[in-house]
């Protein structure tokens, strides 16, 4: 049984910073790619950034380069979101998922499991 879970989120003022953490459990996920999407309300989930295993090629959606850094723990099967300079429209219930390969989708659809999300919210 895949369980992940999310922990780090909070109420921080803009420019300030947050770092996310999910902890994966029910298997050796070494063999898939781990990321972090966000939804907001009224809006539909969206891919933030992924990293996959195996020389640890990382993607970001634009809206967050620059400003979020992904990594992974494969002895500790976590993966980190570090958010820097955070706007009031980076608020949103953030989620840890898993995706079996090596393929970076930003499709959620596309995901196989997922964490139950945690909140980010930014103010102004």
């Amino acid at each position: 049984q895949v369980q992940l879970v999310e922990s780090g989120g909070g109420l921080v003022q803009a420019g300030g910073s947050l770092r996310l953490s999910c902890a994966a459990s029910g298997r050796t996920f070494s063999e898939y790619v781990m990321g972090w999407f966000r939804q907001a309300p009224g809006k539909e989930r969206e891919f933030v950034a992924a990293i996959r295993g195996s020389g640890y090629r990382t993607d970001y959606a634009d809206s967050v380069k620059g400003r979020f850094t992904i990594s992974r723990d494969d002895a500790k099967n976590t993966v980190d979101l570090q958010m820097n300079s955070l706007k009031p429209d980076d608020t949103a219930v953030y989620y840890c998922a898993v995706r079996r390969g090596y393929a970076l989708v930003v499709l959620p659809s596309r995901w196989d499991y997922w964490g139950q999300g945690t909140q980010v919210t930014v103010s102004s």
